[in-house]
């Protein structure tokens, strides 16, 4: 029997035609939708928020928690993004204490994704709205509940999980990969370099070693030991088990369920949802119907609302929100964005102090010195206050050097104060593996530098030497930012990694605290009696958000005539985003079934 054999052609071209039409017909297909919200919005406009008595706040974490609230709309998904940022729950925690209409706060975790820091001023603010003599309830309800997650519900009043909901209590752990082996079968060298003494610098060690070095295994021990203190502490206080009780359930792995948890006065009771509702009800007063209302759209209203009343109001603090890996220009935290808004921030005659909040692991040595000239310009002027998030290390400790004062919380991962670079020799790789050869031609010795030919010794001195001064000069900075000698920030350099509460301890910050302890004692250091606070980038009023965050509330989308757009309109789009998925032979249906 012959092979049939079927052309490119046959296969290419249908299925780029494809692809085409479903590209423009989506984008039609957008158009028209996005009409049918102007349509079904077209007397929007801001509004106020209305309470009704004894409402109850429901926060869902379910997400990524960022410094700041973002809003994108994905028209591939006909949906958006929504992500609330930790300034917004931290303001919305305050106004609903002072909030006479509000109740308590549902505390409804499913997911949530943030680092440790985070979590404990998510904590700290809940146990600052508990003394307001309002109530907490936190619900544990998804499949698993993450350490993390549990956590920050311990914080709560009361407590409550799903009943079969697996929880994670185990204590914390690190595990690091390594490619020296793979590298090696690739024939692919990577040449480190790292500044002198700068034996903690552990990031580049997955590229030349298969394990741990010493000194690797020395800092993570320590930060992770660390963290899972404070994290005890924490829990232990609020929940009435003593620290070591806490060492026992994760030792021996006493908790797999939520009902395990009760044993252990980890969480109160096992509970359904509409039991929790049903508690809910009689905590918050209500005789027949629970009120319940978005925590997240009332401190985003609220925080928004606050900021447009502030920016035209003569503010006298800046917080400045900085967030990412360090570069130049692009996504994350940029110098070209940075550095605009401390110059903004200078120029503003109303503002008498600065809170630089920095979440970053760091990244570039050129974008970080950029970042850190104007912090130590705009200090000069007006005193700079450093509050660090989940982590400010490496170029994010540089940025932080030249403050007035370092605030970070225990659990801030800082420090690593050290250089390196990494040079992979390629040449083998392609040589052996391929077969490629390559020849040069040069005017000067050095004319030439490339991956495909291995440095020689003296052209490594080079760049080991630019390393050495680069490390040296974050020394000098450090040195001259803290008061300290450089030799006494050496000791605690070459790219250690502390926590925050060891890094308080060794001179590296000035207090433990979070966001709301840095901008009050900014204030009290600036003599400010009546702070007013104005979050940069600047809050603007964006009518496309506000219809997509209007559009997302349950009570507006419930029906479609709200909207203006069709439901059949929703599922042909849906119909071509599958037709974009056929590549190539297809066993499939000639048809699609719809059942009404």
């Amino acid at each position: 029997m012959s092979e049939r054999k079927i052309s490119f052609g046959k296969v290419f071209w249908p299925s780029l035609v494809a692809a085409l039409i479903v590209s423009v017909l989506g984008s039609i297909i957008f158009v028209l939708i996005v009409g049918g919200f102007i349509n079904g919005l077209s007397d929007f406009k801001t509004e106020s928020i209305a309470l009704k008595d004894k409402t109850v706040l429901h926060l869902t974490l379910d997400g990524d928690i960022a410094e700041r609230s973002s809003s994108k709309f994905v028209k591939s998904q006909l949906s958006f993004n929504n992500n609330i940022g930790l300034s917004d729950l931290l303001f919305g925690f305050e106004k609903a204490s002072k909030d006479e209409k509000i109740a308590g706060i549902f505390v409804d975790l499913k997911g949530m994704n943030c680092g440790y820091s985070t979590a404990k001023e998510l904590r700290n603010a809940i146990n600052d709205f508990e003394k307001s003599g309002k109530f907490v309830v936190a619900y544990n309800s998804g499949e698993m509940i993450s350490q993390k997650e549990y956590y920050v519900a311990s914080a709560a009043n009361l407590n409550y999980a799903f009943p079969t909901s697996a929880l994670e209590f185990r204590g914390l752990g690190a595990e690091l990969m390594y490619f020296k082996k793979t590298l090696d079968k690739l024939d692919v060298e990577i040449q480190v370099i790292r500044g002198k003494n700068n034996d903690f610098k552990s990031a580049v060690e997955p590229f030349f070693r298969e394990s741990m070095s010493d000194s690797s295994r020395v800092q993570v021990e320590r930060y992770l030991n660390g963290l899972w203190l404070s994290i005890r502490t924490d829990i232990s206080k609020d929940r009435k088990i003593s620290i070591d009780k806490l060492d026992e359930v994760a030792d021996g792995v006493l908790v797999h369920r939520a009902e395990d948890a009760v044993q252990y006065n980890m969480i109160d009771k096992v509970k359904y949802r509409d039991e929790v509702i049903e508690d809910l009800k009689v905590k918050a007063g209500s005789r027949d119907e629970l009120n319940l209302f978005s925590f997240e759209k009332y401190a985003k209203k609220k925080f928004k609302q606050d900021q447009i009343l502030n920016e035209v109001s003569d503010p006298n603090i800046a917080v400045i929100l900085a967030e990412g890996e360090i570069s130049t220009e692009g996504d994350g935290l940029t110098s070209k964005e940075i550095c605009k808004l401390f110059q903004d921030v200078r120029k503003n005659k109303s503002i008498k102090t600065v809170v630089f909040r920095i979440n970053s692991p760091g990244g570039s040595a050129l974008a970080s010195d950029e970042i850190w000239r104007e912090v130590k310009l705009t200090n000069k002027v007006k005193k700079v206050i450093v509050s660090m998030g989940d982590v400010a290390a490496s170029g994010g400790y540089y940025i932080a050097a030249p403050a007035a004062r370092i605030f970070a919380e225990e659990t801030t991962i800082t420090g690593s104060i050290g250089v390196f670079g990494v040079i992979p020799f390629t040449g083998n790789m392609l040589t052996n593996k391929l077969g490629l050869t390559f020849d040069r031609a040069s005017t000067n010795k050095h004319s030439v530098l490339t991956l495909n030919k291995k440095l020689t010794d003296d052209e490594l001195s080079f760049i080991q030497e630019e390393v050495d001064q680069i490390y040296d000069e974050f020394l000098k900075r450090v040195s001259e930012g803290r008061g300290m000698s450089k030799e006494a920030v050496n000791r605690v350099a070459r790219g250690r990694v502390w926590t925050g509460k060891d890094a308080l301890k060794y001179g590296l910050v000035d207090e433990i605290g979070g966001l709301k302890a840095s901008i009050a004692y900014a204030a009290k250091n600036a003599g400010l009696s009546d702070p007013t606070v104005l979050y940069y980038p600047l809050q603007k009023e964006d009518v496309f958000e506000e219809m997509l965050e209007k559009i997302q509330d349950e009570e507006f989308a419930q029906t479609e005539s709200n909207l203006g757009v069709s439901e059949d309109l929703k599922y042909y789009y849906e119909q071509l985003k599958q037709i974009d998925k056929l590549n190539g032979i297809q066993m499939r249906l000639p048809f699609y079934v719809k059942y009404n």
